[in-house]
Protein backbone atom coordinates (compact mmCIF):
# COMPACT_ATOMS: atom_id res chain seq x y z
CA UNK A 1 0.00 0.00 0.00
CA UNK A 2 1.60 3.14 -1.07
CA UNK A 3 0.15 6.17 1.18
CA UNK A 4 1.04 9.50 1.29
CA UNK A 5 2.48 10.78 4.54
CA UNK A 6 0.23 13.62 6.63
CA UNK A 7 3.22 16.02 5.72
CA UNK A 8 5.38 17.50 2.89
CA UNK A 9 8.44 17.17 5.03
CA UNK A 10 10.16 19.69 2.26
CA UNK A 11 7.83 22.74 2.47
CA UNK A 12 7.71 21.97 5.96
CA UNK A 13 11.50 22.51 6.98
CA UNK A 14 11.20 25.60 3.99
CA UNK A 15 8.37 26.91 6.61
CA UNK A 16 9.78 26.10 9.70
CA UNK A 17 13.24 27.72 8.76
CA UNK A 18 11.48 30.73 6.97
CA UNK A 19 9.37 31.32 10.43
CA UNK A 20 11.88 30.83 12.75
CA UNK A 21 14.35 33.52 11.12
CA UNK A 22 11.26 35.72 11.42
CA UNK A 23 10.87 34.91 14.62
CA UNK A 24 14.13 34.99 16.08
CA UNK A 25 14.25 38.80 14.56
CA UNK A 26 10.98 39.88 16.24
CA UNK A 27 12.10 38.97 19.28
CA UNK A 28 15.65 40.60 18.50
CA UNK A 29 13.39 43.94 17.53
CA UNK A 30 11.54 43.54 20.95
CA UNK A 31 14.50 42.87 23.17
CA UNK A 32 15.33 46.56 22.40
CA UNK A 33 12.01 48.44 21.92
CA UNK A 34 9.30 48.60 24.54
CA UNK A 35 6.70 49.51 22.76
CA UNK A 36 7.10 46.47 19.88
CA UNK A 37 7.31 43.94 23.31
CA UNK A 38 4.52 45.26 24.78
CA UNK A 39 1.95 46.34 21.76
CA UNK A 40 3.15 44.16 19.02
CA UNK A 41 5.06 41.02 19.45
CA UNK A 42 2.17 38.73 20.09
CA UNK A 43 0.07 39.48 17.04
CA UNK A 44 3.53 39.67 15.01
CA UNK A 45 4.25 35.90 16.22
CA UNK A 46 0.52 35.01 15.73
CA UNK A 47 1.41 36.45 12.08
CA UNK A 48 3.96 34.59 11.36
CA UNK A 49 2.55 31.53 12.38
CA UNK A 50 -0.55 32.15 10.30
CA UNK A 51 1.72 32.75 7.28
CA UNK A 52 4.12 30.05 7.50
CA UNK A 53 0.77 27.90 7.50
CA UNK A 54 -0.79 29.49 4.50
CA UNK A 55 2.31 29.56 2.70
CA UNK A 56 2.93 25.84 3.34
CA UNK A 57 -0.92 24.82 2.74
CA UNK A 58 -0.56 26.54 -0.64
CA UNK A 59 2.48 25.71 -1.47
CA UNK A 60 1.19 21.45 -0.88
CA UNK A 61 -1.79 21.90 -1.37
CA UNK A 62 -3.09 18.51 -0.58
CA UNK A 63 -6.55 19.23 1.24
CA UNK A 64 -7.71 21.12 4.12
CA UNK A 65 -6.74 18.04 6.60
CA UNK A 66 -3.66 18.06 5.36
CA UNK A 67 -2.70 22.16 5.16
CA UNK A 68 -4.21 22.55 8.86
CA UNK A 69 -2.10 19.94 10.04
CA UNK A 70 1.08 20.75 8.26
CA UNK A 71 0.59 24.99 9.10
CA UNK A 72 0.34 23.77 12.86
CA UNK A 73 3.32 22.12 13.17
CA UNK A 74 5.11 24.73 11.21
CA UNK A 75 3.55 27.90 12.97
CA UNK A 76 4.50 25.80 16.45
CA UNK A 77 7.45 24.96 15.68
CA UNK A 78 8.79 27.89 14.22
CA UNK A 79 7.08 30.12 17.11
CA UNK A 80 8.75 27.72 20.04
CA UNK A 81 12.18 27.79 18.38
CA UNK A 82 12.17 31.44 17.70
CA UNK A 83 10.78 32.75 20.66
CA UNK A 84 13.12 30.61 22.70
CA UNK A 85 15.91 33.52 22.83
CA UNK A 86 13.53 35.65 24.66
CA UNK A 87 13.13 33.30 27.57
CA UNK A 88 16.83 33.35 27.81
CA UNK A 89 17.35 37.25 27.37
CA UNK A 90 14.78 37.53 29.99
CA UNK A 91 12.34 39.15 28.37
CA UNK A 92 9.36 36.13 28.62
CA UNK A 93 8.66 33.55 31.27
CA UNK A 94 8.44 29.61 30.01
CA UNK A 95 5.12 29.40 30.99
CA UNK A 96 4.67 32.54 28.68
CA UNK A 97 6.30 31.21 25.91
CA UNK A 98 4.10 27.96 26.19
CA UNK A 99 0.84 29.96 25.98
CA UNK A 100 2.23 31.63 22.66
CA UNK A 101 3.25 28.48 21.39
CA UNK A 102 -0.11 27.20 21.56
CA UNK A 103 -1.48 30.30 20.37
CA UNK A 104 0.73 30.04 17.37
CA UNK A 105 -0.24 26.13 17.00
CA UNK A 106 -3.35 27.63 16.24
CA UNK A 107 -2.90 30.23 14.20
CA UNK A 108 -1.13 28.27 12.08
CA UNK A 109 -3.68 25.86 11.46
CA UNK A 110 -5.96 28.72 10.39
CA UNK A 111 -3.27 29.36 8.23
CA UNK A 112 -3.16 26.51 6.80
CA UNK A 113 -6.91 26.18 5.64
CA UNK A 114 -6.65 29.42 4.00
CA UNK A 115 -3.36 28.19 2.41
CA UNK A 116 -5.58 25.57 1.11
CA UNK A 117 -8.15 27.43 -0.08
CA UNK A 118 -6.20 29.89 -1.94
CA UNK A 119 -4.28 26.80 -3.50
CA UNK A 120 -8.20 25.73 -4.62
CA UNK A 121 -9.01 29.31 -6.15
CA UNK A 122 -5.86 29.13 -8.22
CA UNK A 123 -6.42 25.84 -9.58
CA UNK A 124 -9.90 26.95 -10.74
CA UNK A 125 -9.46 30.24 -12.04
Amino acid sequence: MNRVGLVDHRALERAILVGTLFQVVAVVIAHFSLWIETHALLFGGMMISATMGYLYAQEVARGYVKGACGGAVAGGLCAIIGMAPSVLLGDMTLKMLVVRTLISILTGAVGGIYGQMAADWNRAG
